[in-house]
């Protein structure tokens, strides 16, 4: 079997030019990086666009991971391929991959098989910077308070309750809790202070939710970054440094286009993650690529109660999206894994734990209900699948109301998706929207922020109750004593289970959450409530996939 580079390898690429020109894209408003790769400028928004007919929006999410694998970005691709094949006008708007999982245990994030996007080296790796922009700019705002501080401190910030944090893209646990200022009077003021990963970063998150340049200014100037000597907020504006900020983060601020193997073009831009971000391409890559082609494909991280949650209550009601439908992704070897079989023997056929793991899926189609949207699951076939597998599954959405369609993309590209892309087009492809349309977000801005949690929790976890700690109670009565009560929330939660206990597959029942601290990222717009043991700074494992990439006759390999 052929491994992802091979397959890569065997790819000739179109002129990205051309890719443009399929979109209507004006020679003008493409920035090139190289042959491949180019930022499409965001004035192509406002530029005419060739469709004429209502825009659809798809979302495509999944059950709940396992290391079994579901395949969700293969699935996006693969969709999106067998759309063109169809004839249809599509374009992808995806997430860049952060190099902290390429590294440790993820692995690459540009799809696989025969459903990839390229050039997947350099889309894995640094595309064209935007990651790195969004770090500098990040740390460039931590310098300029250690800065200030250093300098006389004329805000009067206390330096014990310094809350902006510093970032890399990389994962690395030793850097969670750090000291800095240490060895003597003249290298800063020694305090407390650490790292998170970059796709956690609130910079991350402005960027990935702005409209423009000047929203964009506005968010870094309401970032809470500290507290002064009386507890009142310092917000980042004071500093000085939000227009340096938005020159590092300005070239980063335009979408990146691309092409996935077989030619679809592909908006792939911001990169948060879903189980400690708001898991979502930016918005105004969306926008974008609504605003370019009849129809959008994109995704959400994760889980649908992670990623998809969060398009659904802050990205799209920031950037009044309202999508047609979602595609659900499943593979028999997740749902026999959540069914309780070992993950050493999932190429033997088991519909008993098939049977015994779809609970998993049916809350997931449920959640995906309880947004008043429609779903069709995409089940990712292995060449293990067996017929019976298969129909259990099948006939159990068909009975919950969904859709179903069987996809071979990974082995077979666009010509293995048609049966997924013709389900999706009869499902979402109307000229008026369906019955019951209009989103339908879980929550309203004005609850109260303890039941805004709790909304999420019983609706998407399917959780008994919510507890606080005292250091989450207390940050509950900061966030209504500053004013920030009626933003929506980010719950930051373990990505495999729908629990906040990494232990409990399937569908778990009669279970607490419990929320740890809150967040007020105020620049972002909303509330990151960080539950369980979920870090903000991931590690690598023991034998990080670092250790299997290379460069060899010049070219990268073992990134898979």
């Amino acid at each position: 079997m052929k491994t992802d580079v091979q397959i890569a390898a065997e790819f000739t690429a179109r002129p990205i030019t051309e890719i443009a020109a399929t979109l209507g894209v004006a020679t003008e408003d493409l920035l090139p990086y190289g042959r491949d790769i180019a930022k499409v400028h965001t004035r192509a928004l406002e530029g005419p666009s060739k469709v004429t007919r209502r825009r659809k929006l798809v979302l495509v999410s999944a059950i709940t991971p396992t290391p079994a694998g579901e395949g969700k970005t293969t699935t996006t691709v693969g969709l999106g391929q067998a759309f063109t094949q169809l004839g249809e006008d599509v374009c992808l708007a995806l997430r860049e991959p952060s190099l902290g999982p390429c590294m440790g245990v993820k692995g690459g994030a540009a799809g696989g098989g025969y459903s990839q996007v390229m050039p997947m080296d350099r889309i894995n790796l640094h595309l064209t910077g935007d990651f790195h922009a969004i770090t500098s700019a990040n740390n460039l705002l931590a310098a300029l308070i250690d800065n200030h501080i250093y300098f006389g401190n004329e805000l009067n910030i206390d330096s014990r309750r310094v809350v902006w944090r510093r970032v890399m893209d990389m994962n690395d646990r030793a850097l969670r809790n750090i000291v800095t200022g240490l060895g003597g009077r003249f290298q800063g003021n020694p305090r407390e202070g650490g790292f998170d990963i970059t796709a956690a970063s609130e910079v991350m998150a402005m960027l990935c939710l702005a409209t423009d340049l000047d929203d964009l200014r506005a968010r870094i100037d309401r970032t809470l970054v500290a507290y002064d000597t009386s507890g009142e907020p310092v917000f980042a504006g004071a500093l000085g440094g939000t227009g340096a900020m938005l020159a590092l983060l300005r070239d980063a601020f335009h979408p990146n286009l691309v092409q996935t193997f077989e030619g679809t073009p592909v908006l792939v831009h911001g990169g948060p993650f879903a189980n400690i971000a708001h898991g979502c391409n930016s918005a105004i890559a969306t926008r974008m690529a609504m605003h370019l082609a009849e129809w959008t494909i994109t995704e959400a991280g994760f889980g649908f109660d992670l990623g998809a949650e969060k398009f659904f209550d802050i990205k799209c009601r920031m950037a009044g999206l309202d999508p047609d439908g979602v595609v659900l992704v499943a593979t028999i070897r997740a749902l026999k894994m959540h069914g309780g079989h070992d993950k050493a023997t999932l190429a033997e056929p088991d519909p008993g734990a098939v049977e015994a793991g779809l609970p998993n899926l049916e809350k997931h189609i449920e959640s995906v209900q309880k947004f008043g949207k429609p779903v069709v699951v995409a089940i990712n076939k292995f060449g293990t699948d067996t017929d019976e597998e298969v129909e259990i599954v099948r006939k159990r959405c068909e009975q919950l109301g969904a859709k179903v369609a069987l996809s071979d993309h990974h082995a077979r590209g666009g010509k293995g998706a048609e049966e997924l892309a013709k389900t999706v087009i009869a499902s979402f492809g109307g000229e008026e929207p369906g019955p019951g349309a209009g989103l339908r977000p879980l929550y309203d801005l004005g609850d109260d922020v303890v039941d805004k949690i709790k909304k999420v929790a019983r609706a998407m976890y399917g959780a008994r109750d919510v507890a606080f700690t005292k250091a989450a109670e207390k940050d509950l009565k900061e966030i209504e004593r500053l004013g920030f009560g009626e933003l929506p929330v980010c719950i930051a939660k373990v990505p495999s289970s729908l629990s906040d206990d990494p232990a409990l597959r399937g569908r778990p029942h009669d279970f607490e959450v419990t929320v740890r601290n809150l967040v007020i990222n105020s620049g972002a717009g909303f509330l990151v409530v960080v539950t369980g043991d979920i870090m903000r700074m991931p590690g690598l494992p023991r034998q990080p996939l670092a250790f299997s990439i290379d460069v060899k006759d010049g070219e990268i390999v073992g990134l898979e």
